[in-house]
């Protein structure tokens, strides 16, 4: 298997990850028992630099974060994928950076998420590794 192909298909992966995680990060399921929590986080404004806000517009504008940061990871890997293996060995800090970024990314994702997560970030921290190996 080639870095090129590990590239894109970590690239293809990142998409759907962030396709999942924006189509449900906002979602409450009601057997969670969260209603309260979810309405307090909703209905509690506050003033912070001139603007007034909730916990909720906290938590949606981070996860809309990780979701811009997944499609650019994503645009990233791709980019990556396109260029010739002696392009990639000159970008050793780049392409390990990028790597141990979702290993990271992978473990946070098992200790505070769920499986879906957890499996998508592995997936891609798995590929970008491999890939960061047979790049240089």
């Amino acid at each position: 298997m080639s870095a090129s192909l590990l590239y894109r298909i970590s690239s293809g992966l990142l998409v759907l990850f962030a396709v999942g995680h924006t189509i449900g990060f906002r979602r409450v399921d009601p057997h969670w028992n969260a209603d309260g929590v979810v309405n307090g986080m909703r209905s509690v404004s506050f003033p912070v630099q001139g603007f007034n806000r909730s916990y909720w517009d906290f938590f949606s504008g981070f996860g809309l974060f990780v979701t811009v940061f997944l499609l650019f990871a994503a645009i990233l890997a791709w980019q990556l994928g396109s260029m010739s293996r002696e392009r990639l060995s000159a970008m050793p800090v780049a392409r390990w950076s990028f790597a141990i970024c979702f290993v990271f990314i992978a473990a946070l994702s098992w200790k505070y998420f769920f499986p879906a997560p957890g499996v998508f970030s592995t997936l891609v921290a798995l590929g970008l590794v491999g890939a960061a190996r047979l790049g240089g």
